[in-house]
This record gives structure tokens, C-alpha cells and sequence, in this order.
């Protein structure tokens, strides 16, 4: 017998279920968007397909990833395909969901102020702070998505001036890594306190390769380091993420995806910890999709949020669901 294609609509509407709560406002603070025949293509019309299942998703934010770069232009200016991409994209649909960009700049540059002005330009005034990949993937051999960010760019001088340069001039800095670099990441959190910054994915706890057997190892440092991150005025956590392939849970490889009951019972201990650390005021419920479509549907990834968060006060579900993104990216 052959199975639907993880990712796939097919594969996908194998779980599907009632929306749970859905009136309750959202802002989806992450996800990527690919034109057809290129990164794992998902387009404007597949976000909406997404957003309109159910659930009340009344503004989205873009992260960047890669997608429509001008590979014409000077390497440093590539990414400005990107925004200007976006940027389209969300002003010429008739129901408008992007309500603000992130996008890819290297800020160890000297010229970094006017690439921060081409983005905003090129953005049509919807960015909101730039995101560097820093993950360095220590086993790339093993990952579905490996980071191939330098070894310790955190620690670059320049760089460290780039993040700062960010807040003074009222943007967002947005990390991904992994967990084996939460410990730069608070050291570059603790030498830019005027710049506010984004935990993506939890600092992304991996799960194959060498450390799959390592998960309750894993997790006891991760919830050390988060702890410390939290102390950090200035930090953010941006949670979810944790569906992606390389966090070990094996989901894309499955028959079916998962319920919001399996999702939650894997992994709202990571959810409950960052939440106690950082308080709702101080996280964002994301999706990450399409990267985490790949284990299982929208609606079901916002339905595990909704039960993983119930016994929070309705001021407190407000910050995790809407309040702290629209606050941090300022939409």
C-alpha cells in the first residue's frame, strides 16, 4: 500500500480536526513563503489556505529564508529580492495577512545602515528587523535542514556592532541556532541590551544524528540555558519550531501526522518551561510552517496551542497568541 507524501494536502487531511476556540485573535509571528520550484514551495495562496482553515489568523509576520533572492545582483544585495518579493505579495492581496517582514542582511558590514535602508525601502515600510541563521550545524551528515552559519559569528565584533546598530535604530534581531550555541546566544543578548531579541524555536533542541539519544541529556542543559537566557531583559521567546525534522520526533516520517494530543504530549514541557521563564508578556506562540507542515496540519498545530495554554488567564493567552508579537515586531 502506498501512503500520501509527508507535507502533502493528502498526507495532511488524514487528521483533521474541529477548531477549537475559533475566535480567539491570532498573529502567527513566523513563516516562509517560496514561490513554486524553489526551497520547499509555498505561496501566498497556500497561506491563506492555511489561515482560513479555521482559526482567527489576523495578521502574519514573514521570516526570511532564502526565497527570491536577485542572484544578479552583489552578494550583500541578494536578499533584497527577497523583501521586494513580499513586499508584493502582501500588498496586492486582497486580504491581507503579512503585517510585517523580517528579513536577511549581514550586519558585519560597514554599509550596514543602507542596507537597512534599501530593505525598508524595498519592504514598502514593512520591516521590522532582520533574522541571521546563525545555526552551525556541528553534524550537518544528519540533518534535513542544516545550519551552515560560520562557527561563532556571535562572538564577531562587527557583527556584535550590526545587532546593536539594530536597536538603536528601532528593529528586531531574530536568531535561529542550536542548542549547542545558547550560551553565545546570551552572550550576545547580554552585550546589546538596547536591542530587543528573538529566541527562535527555542534555541531548537536537535534530536538526531549523535544526539537522538541524547534528548533528556538535551533537555536538561536547554532548560539551564533558557532559564539564563530569560534574566535577559532584552530577549524574547519566539515557541514552536519544534516539528521540524531535526528535532528528532519523527513525525515526518510517519503514516499519518500528528493529533494535537500527540503534539502535546512530546512536547508541552518545552512550551510550559520557556513560558514559566520568560512569562506570557514575554512569548509568542509560532508556527513555522511550512517547515513544520512536514509533521502535521495548521489547524492542528493551533489546536495543541489552545489546549497547551487553557489553564492560562485570557490576559495571558492574549500575550502568547497576539500581544507579545504585535508589541515586539510593532504591528
Amino acid at each position: 500500500m502506498t501512503h500520501p507524501t509527508p507535507g502533502t494536502q493528502e498526507w495532511l487531511d488524514q487528521v483533521v480536526e474541529d477548531i477549537i476556540e475559533p475566535e480567539l485573535p491570532i498573529l502567527d509571528p513566523h513563516h516562509h513563503m517560496w514561490p513554486q520550484g524553489q526551497g520547499l514551495p509555498y505561496t501566498r495562496d497556500d497561506l491563506h489556505r492555511d489561515a482560513d482553515a479555521g482559526h482567527n489568523i489576523v495578521k502574519t509576520i514573514f521570516m526570511e529564508c532564502g526565497s527570491a533572492y536577485n542572484r544578479d545582483a552583489p552578494e550583500h544585495l541578494r536578499s533584497l529580492g527577497e523583501t521586494t518579493y513580499i513586499a508584493d505579495q502582501a500588498f496586492s492581496d486582497p486580504n491581507p495577512l503579512i503585517a510585517g517582514i523580517i528579513s536577511s542582511i549581514d550586519l558585519r558590514r560597514d554599509d550596514r545602515d543602507e542596507l537597512i535602508d534599501a530593505h525598508l525601502a524595498a519592504s514598502r515600510g514593512l520591516f521590522r528587523g532582520v533574522r541571521d541563521a546563525l545555526a552551525h550545524a556541528s553534524h550537518p551528515e544528519a540533518m534535513m535542514i542544516p545550519g551552515t552559519c560560520p562557527e561563532n559569528l556571535y562572538l564577531d565584533p562587527s557583527f556584535r556592532r550590526g545587532v546593536a546598530r539594530l536597536g538603536e535604530r528601532g528593529f528586531t534581531y531574530d536568531s535561529w541556532h542550536y542548542h549547542h550555541q545558547n550560551r553565545e546566544f546570551l552572550e550576545l543578548a547580554r552585550a546589546t541590551p538596547g536591542t530587543t531579541m528573538v529566541l527562535d524555536h527555542f534555541g531548537t533542541p536537535v534530536g538526531v544524528g549523535p544526539y537522538a539519544s541524547q534528548r533528556e541529556e538535551i533537555f536538561a542543559q536547554w532548560k539551564k540555558d533558557i532559564a539564563e537566557i530569560a534574566k535577559c531583559p532584552n530577549v524574547v521567546a519566539k515557541i514552536g519550531g519544534l516539528a521540524m525534522p531535526d528535532n528528532g520526533f519523527g513525525w515526518h516520517t510517519a503514516d499519518r501526522p500528528a493529533t494535537s494530543d500527540e503534539f502535546i504530549a512530546q512536547q508541552s514541557r518545552y512550551y510550559l518551561h520557556a513560558i514559566e521563564c520568560f512569562s506570557p508578556a514575554r512569548c509568542m506562540l509560532e508556527s513555522n510552517f511550512p517547515v513544520d507542515r512536514l509533521s502535521l496540519s495548521y489547524g492542528v498545530l493551533w489546536n495543541a496551542y489552545k489546549k497547551m495554554t487553557a489553564h492560562f488567564s485570557a490576559s495571558e493567552r492574549a500575550d502568547l497568541f497576539y500581544g507579545t508579537a504585535a508589541r515586539t515586531y510593532n504591528v
